[in-house]
């Protein structure tokens, strides 16, 4: 005896009777494609009764979308007394070795949870200053070393390092320092040609330069350029093993890879912010040529007076400065980047961001220090 109509697709593919539940037709991704068809059928196999027997030989295409609907409905395992072909019953075979893991709930909506997401980054950067601030303890003590035994010091490494991280940035430090000035003395000179003092460019562009964007502008370059080299660069070595084999042997990291990088990046650095402040005073020199009508000999008699050596002293310590904490921070997030491309990535980007960010800090605490010194 049936027991309910077979009106529906539903009813006429699942049929129930007092003992049976039989299914028929299609179970395949296209039938059950259709809009709702999912729901009809899986509300009519929610009536079966746990005593009933399940029997799918009348199903004429099936695959495993079809045959999830029905294992889900089970509670993954198969019901007492079913009648299966043999393909049917190696897919189900096939469900129960590799189980479909549930899609995670939603969670709901957390009120708190920035406060969290805070309290999280602060924890992350207060690991990483710790982390930072132990590695710089490790390079006074390896700078010790080097200072009392030069003879056995990593110099071929601080060769290199100086060639790839100044020698090869030249040109593109030339170029960002050219551009910037030139931008700086046309935007400076037409503010100043509105008040009649278009001489007092030289003293604008010169101390601006040579104080403030020669540093920043060498930093940020060589920050993106050769601080994502040194992180990148110490990362394959981790996920090549390299690392792992240098403590077998009793190679220190300190002395061969963090040891070499600070020292390059602390001597290049300050010469790179020279070079990037000579450069974009030419370009600013240029540009109040063209827009001022200033004499190139008038402009660089001015310079001495304007900028002072001071103000290029200012420059020089700040690129020892921000070339020691670009390699810090490179080494100490390649370091810490684990055997997989994806932690390679990662701790690349975060090193660039982090380099980037200090040198902007650090150059605001030299803003202030020297405001409170009067220089």
């Amino acid at each position: 005896m049936t027991l309910s109509s077979t009106s529906s697709q539903a009813d006429r593919l699942v049929v129930l009777d007092d003992k049976r539940c039989r299914l028929s037709g299609d179970w395949n991704v296209q039938a059950l494609a259709v809009s709702g068809e999912v729901e009809k059928r899986a509300a009519r196999l929610a009536r079966v009764q746990p005593s009933m027997v399940w029997d799918l030989t009348g199903i004429t295409k099936f695959d495993a979308v079809g045959a999830q609907l029905l294992w889900k409905r089970w509670g993954a395992k198969l019901p007492a007394g079913i009648q299966l072909t043999d393909s049917q019953r190696a897919l189900f075979d096939v469900l129960a070795e590799y189980p479909v893991e549930p899609s995670p709930a939603a969670q709901p909506n957390d009120l708190l949870g920035w406060v969290r997401s805070i309290g999280f980054g602060m924890f992350v950067a207060a690991e990483h200053g710790l982390g930072l601030l132990r590695m710089l303890g490790d390079f006074m003590g390896d700078l010790g070393r080097f200072i009392l035994r030069p003879s056995r010091g990593p110099w071929r490494e601080i060769s290199a390092q100086v060639y790839r991280v100044g020698a090869q940035a030249l040109g593109i430090t030339a170029l960002v320092g050219f551009l910037i000035g030139i931008v700086l003395s046309y935007l400076s000179a037409q503010q100043l040609a509105v008040f009649g003092v278009g001489q007092f460019i030289v003293k604008l562009l010169g101390v601006a330069t040579v104080r403030e964007l020669g540093p920043i502008l060498a930093a940020i370059l060589v920050a993106g350029r050769s601080g994502s080299s040194i992180t990148a660069q110490i990362g394959v070595m981790r996920v090549t093993q390299e690392l792992d084999a240098m403590e077998v042997m009793g190679i220190s990291h300190g002395q061969r890879l963090i040891l070499p990088r600070v020292i390059a990046l602390a001597i290049a650095m300050p010469l790179l912010v020279l070079w990037t402040d000579a450069i974009a005073l030419i370009g600013g020199m240029l540009a109040a040529k063209f827009q001022l009508g200033l004499t190139v000999e008038w402009f660089f008699g001015q310079l001495p007076d304007a900028i002072g050596i001071k103000n290029y002293w200012i420059s020089v310590i700040k690129g020892i400065t921000f070339g020691a904490w670009i390699a810090l921070v490179a080494c100490h997030f390649g370091l810490r980047i684990k055997p997989n491309t994806e932690s390679l990535g990662r701790g690349t980007t975060a090193s660039v961001v982090t380099a980037i960010t200090g040198v902007i800090l650090i150059d605001a605490l030299y803003a202030i220090l020297f405001n409170e010194m009067g220089i």
